[in-house]
């Protein structure tokens, strides 16, 4: 019996969109940034209170707007996933992420780990920010990532909220061991999670690199700029390669700010903050001029391959597109 023609017609799009992000280069990989101060990260959370954030002077507008023309220098595309905070204080700085091109996801209202949270205050945080993100960017947030990659396997029922709040994936899981996150036993590449009969959502992991029984880091923060852009260029393409996998990778505006203020705070997190902030832009350029990359949101509707069936993950991407 051949099956309906509108799922056959959604199958050959489908498998056309896959073959669409190979370029001459590879794989098309997602690019992101998480828009957040040099104040406002996890390292010093404890030495700083979200009371004193206004006290600071602010660098993310300057910082953000380098890495556009960074972007803009390599012809790259990619989702900039904005703090709440952020986007309320500075509207103009979302709109010309959006005016470029490049996808506008949230990345929280406080900058608290979710794993810290009850459910209501992760809902009402995730709300608070949605809300004002959109407002700023004028375009619809379809894709979340967690402070710190704190969906874990403790916070898994975060998900479910975020698909009940509008979301269609999520990109919070970093399948690692850590000393603050991780989840070593998620999968480590995109799949569709159910959540019960009514919703579920795309979960985009951080890549890793598969070397044994282990999942090694590389894809972006401090181990883009500790360790060797050889191991980062290896790493990408061995995804490529061994998995035929696009690779998502992630930094932060003040990851290229070497003159930021210098913030006291434990020896571990200093050096994981600091080290490699003057060498780090050029990193990054030289990365995005050897591999191709956009946004999330493009890599989905492009049709990343991704392990769940072709159609219920179109229905998805219909879902995207309606509230876009």
């Amino acid at each position: 019996m051949s099956e309906p023609a509108h799922i056959s017609e959604e199958k050959n799009t489908y498998t056309e969109m896959r073959e669409s992000i190979r370029s001459s280069q590879g794989l098309l990989n997602g690019l992101t940034v998480d828009v957040e101060d040099y104040f406002q990260v996890e390292a010093f959370a404890s030495r700083i209170s979200r009371d004193d954030w206004d006290k600071f002077p602010s660098r993310v507008v300057e910082n953000t707007h380098r890495v556009l023309e960074l972007f803009s220098r390599n012809s790259s595309q990619g989702t900039f996933f904005v703090l709440g905070w952020v986007a309320e204080r500075f509207p103009k700085l979302v709109r010309a992420i959006a005016d470029a091109g490049h996808e506008v996801g949230c990345h929280s209202y406080w900058h608290r780990r979710v794993s810290t949270l009850t459910a209501e205050e992760f809902r009402e945080d995730t709300r608070r920010a949605k809300a004002v993100i959109e407002d700023a960017g004028g375009t619809a947030c379809i894709g979340y990532r967690a402070p710190t990659f704190s969906i874990v396997k403790s916070s898994l029922w975060a998900l479910d909220i975020l698909a009940e709040e509008g979301f269609v994936y999520d990109s919070s899981i970093f399948p690692v061991r850590h000393d603050t996150y991780g989840f070593p036993d998620a999968p480590r590449q995109p799949y569709v999670q159910g959540l019960g009969e009514d919703h579920s959502i795309v979960e985009v992991p951080i890549s890793t690199v598969r070397v044994g029984s282990l999942n090694l880091p590389f894809s972006g923060g401090g181990y883009l700029r500790i360790l060797p852009e050889l191991y980062t260029r290896w790493a990408l393409r061995r995804v490529h390669s061994v998995e035929q996998q696009p690779a998502i990778l992630y930094f932060h505006p003040w990851e290229i700010d070497q003159g930021q203020p210098r913030l006291d705070g434990p020896w571990k997190s200093r050096f994981r903050h600091y080290t490699g902030l003057g060498t780090m832009e050029s990193r990054l350029d030289s990365i995005l001029k050897k591999f191709q990359f956009t946004s999330i949101a493009k890599l989905l509707q492009l049709g990343a391959k991704l392990d769940v069936d072709p159609v219920r993950l179109s229905s998805l991407q219909l879902r995207a597109t309606a509230k876009a």
